[in-house]
């Protein structure tokens, strides 16, 4: 029987301002990943959502971010690798605080954003990651695209490489993600999103922006949160995969 995991963007808020509903997306996802405060995300939002996850046995990750509040993470920028690592390592521990007061921890690693797309190809970017990670715990999952430097440079390291997808973003020919800023690279359509999903659960391809098949095996399957109705058509997606007899379960 095939599984899948279900992982979404949480925590993405600052002070009063909340952008995902944290508490309903926890009642349909398997994986969380917590905002570290780098691109989202403080103390007491950390803490929020660590135990809310921790009650539901959602499993927590530590999203780490270019340090970004401004633009949510999503610019460019050049980080000595140093610096990159460090950081890293610091947005893990400040969620591994909150993830073991409420009785958890933190299980993986994803980046977020412009850093997640540098390190599917800047392997200068992508071992300053995989050092924060050994940094703050050498046993670790990092999860990431398929193919990508982080992920081969991760499984070197002897971190495990956790492959995962999207449903409802674009790929290109090669299997990497289209730009956000070109149009059609967020999928909009409801029915599209869940049909995309049960596609890249059941045989490991999906269609992309050319309309080319390609192969896109992945154990973990992202919802975005930050999307209009995210909750209700990350339950329809669940909702869908169980019916055709995928288990949706946590990789760690």
């Amino acid at each position: 029987m095939t599984s899948i995991d279900l992982n979404a963007d949480l925590g993405e808020g600052f002070g009063r301002w909340r952008l995902t509903d944290d508490e309903r997306l926890l009642s349909v996802v398997t994986s969380a990943n917590v905002a570290c405060g780098f691109h989202a995300g403080d103390a007491a939002t950390m803490r929020r959502v660590c135990e809310l996850a921790a009650g539901r046995g959602v499993t927590i990750g530590a999203q780490v971010s270019y340090r970004d509040l401004a633009g949510f993470g999503r610019r460019a920028m050049d980080v000595p690798s140093a610096e990159l690592a460090a950081e890293v390592a610091y947005q893990i521990g400040a969620l591994e605080v909150f993830a073991r007061a409420a009785g958890a921890r933190v299980a993986y690693v994803k980046p977020h954003g412009a850093l997640y797309n540098r390190v599917v190809h800047d392997e200068e970017q992508a071992a300053a990651v995989v050092d924060g990670v050994l940094l703050a715990d050498a046993s670790l999952p990092v999860l990431g695209l398929p193919g990508s430097r982080l992920l081969e440079l991760a499984g070197k390291a002897g971190l495990p490489a956790i492959t995962e997808a999207f449903a409802d973003r674009a790929y290109t020919d090669e299997g990497t993600l289209v730009p956000r800023g070109r149009d059609g690279a967020v999928v909009s359509d409801p029915e599209a999103v869940v049909a995309r999903s049960l596609e890249l659960a059941r045989s490991g391809a999906v269609t992309a922006h050319s309309g080319a098949r390609i192969a896109v095996r992945a154990r973990s399957l992202c919802l975005h949160g930050d999307t209009p109705g995210a909750v209700e058509l990350a339950r329809r997606v669940r909702t869908r995969l169980t019916e055709a007899g995928v288990t949706v379960a946590a990789f760690a």
